[in-house]
């Protein structure tokens, strides 16, 4: 538990080295000024160093198994001083076995019993204080995973939702016209359920977290016009205009579909002869830009820019994104313009 606060097995093993050798040396030299013989100060300084690190192990065991939270908090006081007792007792035994002749250095010992206890308790203290902290640090770590994992699925479950909507929607209006041309013109009723079959053929099994390309793009947009030249016959034309320096751009499949949609709807409502719709592809930095321009009559049935099309658009944008700014749509002079700005992804 202590040493998960270090990401790198390679710098656990440095700051083990680095901390036996700093604690052997502090208390070499302590012993040295208080006049103990070399000969003796260096054996205790590496018994005292072993039983200090011995402490940290098994302070790792025990936090690794069981961090002290709430009312059981003071365990982080009494297991460090607990073991650091130990520690003491073990060190002292093992002293007195190795140099059991030296009165003088025996002494020592005993009278620095607790001073020694202090020294290693309140450094073990300490690192079951880190023990904590990294614990807590663990926790809010798996929770903001928890979260982040949850708003992805959440925001993938949306998105699902909205593609689920989408292909209904458009199925729905197919089928209506359809069922308006199956008794008047069954030849054209027949057409458009073989383009139907062929459209949604091509778009159903697609997965939709994979991004097409502009070409491949076009390609669906095309066959969605020739399901709707079938309702409505000359009338609808449309032009798409792309250069080659976009084709391979790319973006989510059946993006544009729905806003074409909504462009045809609005641009045939009301309005009769002819009807010129406007594609037209572009590449601004690092953005694929779409602007979609319809006419439609400004008296009977101005475009409100928040029908479905638009709106299931706009919350996708955002669910990828997390940008409400890459869908813009303005009226002017009888044309309806929708333009649409998709981030190139590295």
């Amino acid at each position: 538990m202590i040493f998960k606060a270090f990401s790198k097995p390679q710098l656990i093993k440095y700051i083990i080295s680095g901390t036996a050798i700093a604690w052997f040396l502090g208390c070499f030299f302590i012993l040295k000024s208080f006049g103990i013989d070399e000969n003796l100060a260096w054996p205790d300084a590496l018994a005292f160093t072993g039983v200090f690190l011995a402490g940290v192990f098994v302070l790792e065991i025990i936090f690794g198994f069981y961090i002290p939270k709430g009312s059981n908090s003071w365990l982080l006081v009494i297991i460090p001083l607990f073991l650091s007792f130990v520690e003491i007792w073990i060190h002292r035994i093992l002293m007195i076995w190795l140099f059991g002749e030296e009165q003088e250095y025996l002494e020592m010992i005993r009278a620095s019993f607790y001073l020694r206890w202090a020294i290693l308790a309140i450094p073990e203290i300490l690192i079951s204080i880190i023990a904590l902290v990294v614990s807590k640090l663990e926790l809010q770590e798996e929770a903001q995973k928890r979260e982040a994992t949850i708003n992805l699925l959440s925001k993938e479950a949306e998105l699902t939702s909205i593609r689920q909507q989408l292909q209904p929607h458009f199925l729905f209006n197919s089928l209506n016209s359809i069922s308006a041309l199956v008794v008047s013109q069954p030849q054209k009723a027949r057409e458009m359920v073989l383009q139907l079959s062929d459209f949604l053929r091509g778009t159903i099994r697609k997965d939709h977290k994979v991004w097409v390309s502009l070409d491949e793009e076009l390609g669906y947009l095309k066959m969605y016009l020739d399901i709707e030249r079938v309702r409505f016959g000359h009338r609808l034309q449309v032009s798409i205009e792309s250069g080659p320096d976009v084709l391979e751009m790319k973006l989510p499949q059946l993006l544009i579909q729905p806003l074409l949609e909504n462009a045809i709807k609005h641009g045939l409502y009301g309005m009769t002869g002819e009807v010129d719709l406007q594609v037209k592809a572009t590449k601004e930095q690092n953005y694929l830009i779409i602007r979609i321009e319809n006419p439609f009559d400004e008296e009977s049935a101005p475009p409100k820019g928040a029908g479905f099309g638009l709106s299931s658009v706009s919350r996708r944008l955002e669910l990828l994104f997390g940008r409400t700014d890459l869908l813009t749509s303005e009226s002017k002079e009888g044309r309806f313009t929708v333009t649409l700005k998709i981030p190139q992804l590295k």
